[in-house]
């Protein structure tokens, strides 16, 4: 799940800042993750001490949003983990969420590819008209 040498994610535990600079991210969003139950930092009077679960927990949710999953699909996978069979069904459930997403994003690739196509045609067009009436003022002079 990680890599047990990086040494943020073998400390026992990390704060908040520790988090945010290891992770790139903001105390905000950790307690975004926090209040919808993705992390479970433990508290220590207003400290929060991030474990070695919720570094794991984190680098999955960052995938997870960074390919276009619901955090609510992120939920549902990082609780599949505790599910009993060797995560079978959490990698499986994985592979139909990303075989989803994937469709999708090639959907939406395709459908840029033809916008892209369109506004390149629209300028050349432009262009000419440009370039065909400083022609003709160019003739009426």
């Amino acid at each position: 799940m990680f890599d047990r040498t990086d040494p943020i994610m073998t400390a026992d535990t990390m704060t908040i800042r520790q988090m945010c600079d290891a992770f790139e991210v903001t105390p905000r969003t950790l307690r975004f993750y926090e209040q919808k139950e993705l992390l479970f930092p433990i508290r220590d009077g207003q400290k929060r001490l991030f474990t070695r679960r919720d570094r794991a927990r984190l680098k999955l949710i960052l995938r997870g949003k960074r390919f276009g999953f619901s955090l609510e699909e992120i939920r549902q996978l990082l609780d599949l983990y505790y599910v009993g069979d060797q995560q079978a069904t959490q990698l499986s459930r994985t592979i139909d969420i990303a075989r989803d997403r994937l469709t999708d994003m090639e959907r939406q690739r395709a459908e840029l590819d033809v916008a892209i196509h369109d506004l390149r045609s629209q300028m050349s067009l432009v262009q000419d008209m440009l370039a065909s009436r400083g022609s003709a003022q160019d003739a009426a002079e």
